[in-house]
């Protein structure tokens, strides 16, 4: 069942661009019981591996823009080496119902961020090449991308449609490896201090990687606007109910 997950997860990023980590940890934490530090981990883990067969297709097309990039790393990694150590501390604080709620909050916003896009078609922004705040905005992406997974992919796009001018080709491809630096760097993070599923993450890897290529190639086949909203709805929902799960942990505690 792991590798059918891993396998479906990755048809959908293929499909739809939505990003990994917003469907992959409420997928573990909802339907398959992991605590939030352990899922958080391996879905980090999982959509770097995943990623790795994208990104280089964008270098290759050379539509990645480094200095953009290096702007977004310089606030990026911080923030998810913060959020990484947040979310431990967090659970091991026996917050775990707290940690869920913010998880969960987070996964609702990014898929609405997606719902946004997809309504309003978030439009290039007339004030100029503001690169110089991306530091700032990609700290706090950053921040939730190691707490929760999810954020990269939404947020990311959004803060180089409206601070940059780049070439939407290259505000994807800049997104994309700055979405795999972060996961990488916040799963390393979850390596470290253990807290992540080995062979879970084996089998979704190998679910994954089948499911990349597959997912690449129907994209043409079916309506991308329709199933990304499809899926940001479903992925609302499961955000929903992580929040509904974890207010419930904490009102027992009181």
């Amino acid at each position: 069942m792991e590798i059918a997950i891993g396998f479906l997860i990755a048809v959908a990023i293929g499909l739809t661009g939505v990003g990994g980590g917003v469907i992959t940890a409420p997928v573990l934490i909802l339907f398959l019981g992991l605590p939030a530090p352990i899922a958080v981990g391996t879905a980090l883990l999982y959509v770097t591996i995943v990623k790795t067969i994208a990104t280089p297709v964008y270098l290759f097309r050379k539509q990645v823009d480094f200095k953009i990039l290096g702007l977004l790393l310089i606030g990026g990694i911080p923030g998810v080496l913060a959020g990484s150590i947040l979310l431990n501390r967090a659970h091991e604080s026996g917050m775990s119902g707290l940690v869920l709620a913010l998880v969960g909050l987070t996964v609702v916003s990014a898929a609405a961020v997606n719902l946004y896009r997809l309504v309003f078609k978030t439009p290039r922004s007339a004030g100029g090449d503001r690169r110089g705040i991306l530091p700032f905005l990609s700290a706090g992406i950053g921040l939730e991308v190691g707490f929760s997974s999810a954020g990269a992919g939404a947020l990311g796009t959004v803060a180089l449609m409206q601070f940059t001018q780049l070439a939407p080709a290259t505000v994807v491809g800049t997104d994309l490896l700055f979405g795999f630096a972060v996961s990488a760097v916040g799963g390393g993070m979850h390596v470290v201090s253990g807290s992540y599923h080995a062979a879970l993450l084996l089998k979704l890897a190998i679910g994954g990687v089948f499911g990349a290529i597959i997912g690449a190639q129907l994209a043409g086949l079916f309506p991308t606007r329709l199933m990304r909203a499809v899926l940001s709805l479903w992925v609302g929902a499961m955000g929903v109910q992580l929040c509904y799960r974890g207010l419930g942990s904490l009102l027992a505690r009181l």
